[in-house]
């Protein structure tokens, strides 16, 4: 079973910043791209930190208000929620499960969709693919080159995070490159042949 990746980065942040805002927890993990690379959505971090003090995993420290703005509430982690992050980290460490792509289910059927938009599909993914690949770089250039102090910026190990992502990213750009051009040379022909079989079918006599 997999971990609950958004519940045990938030955990994390708790525990690294104490006693520490929702909204500092919230920035934090979005300064670490991890809405990215972790699929960990924004609005699910408020909700997330409610889960953790309702399961007695985080408790609250106190309440401040400044001025007319919103009160803010500042969490600590408890003995339970030490024991759990640990737990949670342990088993995420020695997963070796993939991710489930669904472009995996795409790929499979190429041949009902028109050659030229897959074509299209691929050129449009690849060029996406190599944005995103330049903007990870520089991030990670740009973490690297600062102190690691997490009350300052990104720490350091966030730059792996990332490194992993833009692994991932790489190799599916490989991919993507390496069927196109397959695809454009005639190597892969995805439409002939299971095409003319498909409207040449003709169910088995009983």
């Amino acid at each position: 079973m997999a971990v609950p990746t958004t519940r045990m980065l938030v955990l994390a942040i708790v525990r690294l910043l104490q006693p520490v805002h929702g909204y500092d927890v919230r920035r934090e993990l979005l300064s670490w791209h991890a809405d990215d690379w972790a699929n960990v959505k924004p609005g699910s971090i408020y909700g997330a930190l409610n889960t953790l003090q309702r399961d007695g995993l985080i408790a609250v420290e106190g309440v401040t208000q400044d001025g007319a703005r919103p009160e803010r509430t500042t969490y600590r982690l408890t003995g339970e929620g030490e024991k759990e992050f640990g737990e949670m980290l342990r088993e995420a460490l020695f997963s070796a499960e993939q991710p489930k792509n669904p472009y995996f289910a795409a790929v499979a059927l190429f041949p009902s969709a028109p050659r030229e938009d897959v074509i299209a599909a691929l050129r449009s993914r690849i060029l996406k693919f190599e944005a995103e690949l330049v903007f990870i770089d520089r991030d990670v250039a740009r973490i690297l080159a600062g102190s690691g102090n997490p009350a300052e910026i990104e720490p350091h190990h966030v730059a792996d995070a990332m490194r992993l992502s833009a692994d991932h990213i790489r190799a599916d750009l490989n991919w993507s490159r390496k069927t196109l051009e397959r695809i454009e040379t005639g190597e892969l022909d995805a439409w002939g042949g299971v095409n003319d079989a498909m409207n040449t079918w003709e169910p088995p006599m009983s």
